[in-house]
C-alpha cells in the first residue's frame, strides 16, 4: 500500500482539478517549496504506484447518452463471474461489479432512450444464460462520479466514522 502525505493529496487535488496543469504550475501553486523536478517525481511516483492515472474522461451525456439505469443482477450462484465477465464486453455498459448481499452483479448501463435501455434489459442482459432477475433503476441526477472523488485527509475519514 502506497503512503499518501498532504503533499502528494494536494498535486492529486490539483491535477483533478486539471489533469494537464504542469509541474512548474504545481510548484508555484505550493509555493515554491518543492521544485518543479520534484513535483514531477512525485506525479510520476504516483502514477506507477497506480494511485493516479491522468487519462480522458468522457461525459457520456455531452454525446447524446442522457439515460443511465443501475441494474442489479439475481444470478446463478456457479455463473456469477461469468456473467459478470459477459456484462463488462457490452459498449453501452459503463461499470461492472460482483457484489456481497441482495443481489449478485451490479451494472451501470447509460443509452440515449429509456427504449434502448429496456431493450438491453430484456434482450440481452435477460437472456444471458445464469441471469434469475434483474431489478432496474433509472438515475436521473448523479452527484457524485468516481472520477470527483478525492483523496480523504484522516481527519475528514475520522469525522465521517464518528458520525455513525
Amino acid at each position: 500500500m502506497y503512503e499518501i502525505d498532504g503533499t502528494d493529496c494536494i498535486i492529486v487535488d490539483l491535477l483533478m482539478d486539471d489533469g494537464r496543469m504542469s509541474a512548474a504550475e504545481i510548484a508555484r501553486r505550493l509555493g515554491g517549496d518543492l521544485s518543479e523536478r520534484a513535483i514531477r517525481y512525485r506525479i510520476n511516483r504516483l502514477q506507477e504506484e497506480g494511485v493516479i492515472q491522468v487519462l480522458a474522461v468522457v461525459n457520456p451525456k455531452a454525446i447524446g447518452y442522457t439515460i443511465v439505469a443501475d441494474v442489479w443482477l439475481h444470478v446463478e450462484s456457479d455463473a456469477i463471474l461469468e456473467v459478470a465477465h459477459k456484462m463488462v464486453e457490452h459498449e453501452c455498459v459503463s461499470y461492472v461489479a460482483c457484489a456481497i448481499g441482495e443481489t449478485d452483479v451490479s451494472v451501470q448501463l447509460l443509452g440515449h432512450s429509456t427504449d434502448e435501455i429496456y431493450r438491453f434489459i430484456t434482450e440481452v442482459i435477460g437472456k444471458t444464460p445464469g441471469v434469475i432477475k434483474t431489478t432496474t433503476s433509472i438515475v436521473p441526477l448523479v452527484l457524485k462520479d468516481i472520477y470527483q472523488w478525492r483523496v480523504p485527509s484522516s481527519n475528514d475519514f475520522r469525522s465521517e466514522a464518528e458520525k455513525v
